[in-house]
């Protein structure tokens, strides 16, 4: 008996959902296709059913990750407004929280995937760039939108969510190690960041907080 265009569709999906869970682990080149086929409860064989290749089944997930972490994003401004909170500095908050550092199954796929978006296929490569542009977009009209600036809103987003993603990583590359010297990393970075959105139009922090 074959099977229904909406379980198809819902086979699809399972696959996708276990190689983002997996590439996400260990990274797209350390996953196979039969560990994540078994993952996603179905044989090696039936991957070429639903794609052409890998690249295509990468380029699916980012196309995935992508638009859920920009839903993500979208979310957290509304909470913020709601509770009547300053959008940037929620996110700040959030992105450079332990929670988010712990959560790299479905933290934000722009720090998730930054080791393996240069090693992609063009395709996936311009998901995953597209998903930045995206992102930095955003960013910045919240920042426009919240210190009522409209020059210097896209540089400041960017220097901020580079910054932002940096410090994500490098906490988490020591955490399971050295949790001390992670923690400090994810509070200093988030202490100066939260410093640098008081100044307009830069990223600077105040003077009195800077080394001397």
């Amino acid at each position: 008996m074959g099977v229904s265009r909406q379980q198809a569709v819902e086979n699809r999906r399972a696959i996708v959902a276990a190689a983002e869970k997996l590439f996400r682990e260990r990274g797209v080149n350390a996953v196979g296709l039969a560990e994540l086929m078994k993952t996603a409860g179905f044989t090696q064989g039936g991957f070429y059913n639903h794609f052409k290749s890998k690249d295509a089944l990468v380029t699916a997930v980012m196309e995935k990750a992508m638009d859920e972490g920009g839903a993500a994003f979208v979310s957290l401004i509304e909470s913020a407004r709601s509770a009547d909170a300053d959008p940037v500095k929620q996110n700040i908050q959030w992105y450079l929280s332990p929670e988010h550092r712990a959560n790299i199954e479905a933290g934000c796929p722009l720090s998730g995937f930054v080791g393996d978006a240069r090693r992609f296929d063009d395709v996936a490569r311009g998901s995953y760039a597209e998903g930045l542009a995206a992102n930095l977009g955003r960013f910045a009209k919240i920042i426009e939108e919240t210190e009522g600036i409209s020059e210097g809103s896209r540089r400041k987003a960017i220097t901020l969510f580079s910054q932002m993603v940096g410090t994500l990583l490098l906490s988490r590359a020591v955490a399971g190690v050295d949790p001390t010297l992670a923690d400090e990393i994810l509070d200093e970075g988030r202490r100066h960041l939260l410093a640098a959105v008081d100044t307009q139009p830069g990223i600077e922090p105040p003077a009195r907080s800077r080394r001397r």
